[in-house]
């Protein structure tokens, strides 16, 4: 990967970017320059089968579909395993359970996971958070599909704390459709004892971990990030959480994007 290549190159410590459903690698573009101004190298991998647009990711979703936790973890970890140097791990939404998941392997020198989804172990099921996977949850056949989301369902899930005009913007700039698997395995993952949706909060080979909420995410409310916190603390690694007051699950894409990143690399330059 050209990417890894660069990075082992460069001998700066690298930080390997985590999307999340609905949204590309393209969605920490501004991320990426910002920790490179502040001398790490930034990897922004997509999911396997990512398309590089998202034009095109709208205009083939197929090639998104059957995608699982446990195959873009892998995904991930090869990456990960293929760099010189153990990198800092930033992720959101599922690209924050990801994060820590890969965390997890002892694979990161340092994790920050933004607004997680949850894993097993992970309790509080709030109803905006039912509410937002519904549009996947509600037909049993989206789990082998990629689905989209309307601007309305948007809105309430990702934009719900910024204005209809920032909303309508981030739609049509970051938004694609996301496979279903993912959904339907955190939704069911306290129920499978098999799930891909696990991570091993006791590996003392872990590292410094930092959990972010948005104070008004509906995808994620505060209750998942608390009790992912309560999970993980016990880890002998630095375990820390932040709420961002004002802010929704977009807070990585949005217009207030730079305080969740300067939070982010505050936490990352202490410890890398």
């Amino acid at each position: 990967m050209q990417q890894v290549a660069r990075a082992n190159a460069t001998a700066l410590p690298p930080v390997v970017f985590v999307h999340g459903l609905w949204l590309l690698p393209s969605s920490w573009d501004r991320w990426a320059a910002m920790f490179e101004e502040a001398g790490y190298t930034a990897l922004t991998p997509g999911w396997p089968d990512d398309p590089e647009t998202v034009a095109e990711a709208n205009a083939h979703p197929e090639v998104m579909a059957h995608k699982t936790v446990g195959q873009v973890a892998d995904h991930f970890a090869e990456i990960i395993r293929a760099l010189d140097i153990k990198p800092a791990i930033v992720g959101h939404s599922f690209g924050g359970l990801l994060a820590q998941i890969l965390a997890g392997r002892g694979l990161a020198s340092a994790t920050v996971a933004i607004d997680a989804a949850p894993f097993r172990g992970v309790l509080p099921l709030p109803f905006s958070a039912l509410k937002s996977a519904w549009p996947v949850l509600g037909n049993p056949a989206n789990r082998n599909r990629a689905i989209p989301l309307t601007y309305d369902q948007f809105r309430f899930g990702f934009a719900n704390a910024v204005s209809e005009t920032e909303a309508m913007e981030l739609y049509k700039t970051f938004a694609v459709p996301a496979a279903g698997a993912p959904l339907f395995q955190a939704a069911t993952a306290n129920l499978d004892p098999w799930t891909e949706a696990k991570v091993d909060t006791e590996n003392s080979d872990r590292g410094p971990l930092l959990l972010i909420s948005g104070e008004k995410d509906n995808t994620v409310p505060w209750a998942i990030t608390k009790a992912s916190y309560e999970r993980q603390r016990d880890n002998p690694g630095v375990t820390e959480v932040v709420q961002i007051p004002g802010r929704g699950h977009a807070l990585t894409v949005d217009s207030g994007w730079r305080e969740v990143a300067q939070t982010s690399l505050d936490f990352i330059k202490r410890y890398v």
